[in-house]
Order: structure tokens, then C-alpha cells, then sequence
């Protein structure tokens, strides 16, 4: 069955506003790349001490798990939209669960910005295979008003 697009509107105008979802992939070698041009200039700059620690806990695995936590830093401002608001790329921080899952926390203006949205909570997946590390997230709002929503 093929949805046309008057169709696609009706079905997306029932989903709740509530809810808001980012994804991004990054190439893990640009990544790499960056690093070996720039070296701390690039990771002090994007990640935070507990990032750069967890990404130097394996063997062989700086930068992709680098590259894992650039991409849930891009989608959580997707998923946030907050492209536009010049928000510190170490305010958005992935965090290692005990059960091996990860985790955002938002630090200063960012946290400031989310809460004043009504930001409930927020749910991250991270995946990397080959060259590519990627991430969603999942954004949940108390307020189901769109217009309430930045």
C-alpha cells in the first residue's frame, strides 16, 4: 500500500506532539581524521572528561566510540531542536549505563532550554558498524500543546 501525500499529512497529524525523534551517522575515519589533525584541540572542544575517558577504555575503539557520542550529540539536537540555539556541544553528554546501555544527560544552557520545553525524558540508541557509527534518540515532552514546543 502506497501512502500519497495528503494521506502522510493526516497519518503525521495524528502522532503526538510530544514526541520528537533525531538520527545522525557520522563516518568513524573522518572522525579519526579529526583526531589525528587536531588531537585534544578537537576532542576538548566536543566531548567531555567522562567521554574521552570511556572512549579510551578499549583497545582500539577511540574513535569510533567517539564518533558513536558525536552523532547522539547531533541527534539529541535534532531531536530537541535546537540547531539554532548555539548550545556547547559538552553540554550534551553520553554516559555509560551499568547494563552497558548509554544514556544523554544535558548540562547548563542546554538543560535550562530542555526543561523549559517540558522535557520528560530522553531515550538514546548507538550502533557502529564498519565506517559508520550512528544514533537515535527519542525525546518525550509533558505538554502534548505544539505550540508549547520550541
Amino acid at each position: 500500500m502506497t501512502l500519497g501525500p495528503c494521506a502522510t499529512a493526516a497519518f503525521s497529524a495524528k502522532l503526538p506532539a510530544s514526541l520528537r525523534v533525531g538520527f545522525d551517522l557520522v563516518q568513524i575515519s573522518r572522525i579519526a581524521g579529526s583526531i589525528e589533525q587536531f588531537g585534544n584541540r578537537f576532542t576538548h572542544r566536543l566531548f567531555t572528561q567522562g567521554e574521552r575517558d570511556y572512549a579510551h577504555s578499549g583497545e582500539g575503539l577511540y574513535a569510533e566510540r567517539l564518533a558513536a557520542r558525536f552523532a547522539a550529540k547531533e541527534a539529541t539536537i535534532k531531536a530537541l531542536r535546537l540547531s539554532e540555539a548555539g548550545i556547547g556541544w559538552r553540554e550534551i553528554e553520553v554516559c555509560k549505563l551499568q547494563d552497558g546501555g548509554c544514556a544523554v544527560a544535558l548540562h547548563g544552557r542546554t538543560a535550562e532550554l530542555a526543561k523549559g520545553m517540558g522535557l520528560d525524558q530522553i531515550a538514546l540508541s548507538l550502533s557502529h558498524d564498519g565506517d559508520y557509527a550512528g544514533a537515535f534518540v527519542t525525546a518525550l515532552y509533558r505538554s502534548s500543546d505544539p505550540t508549547s514546543l520550541i
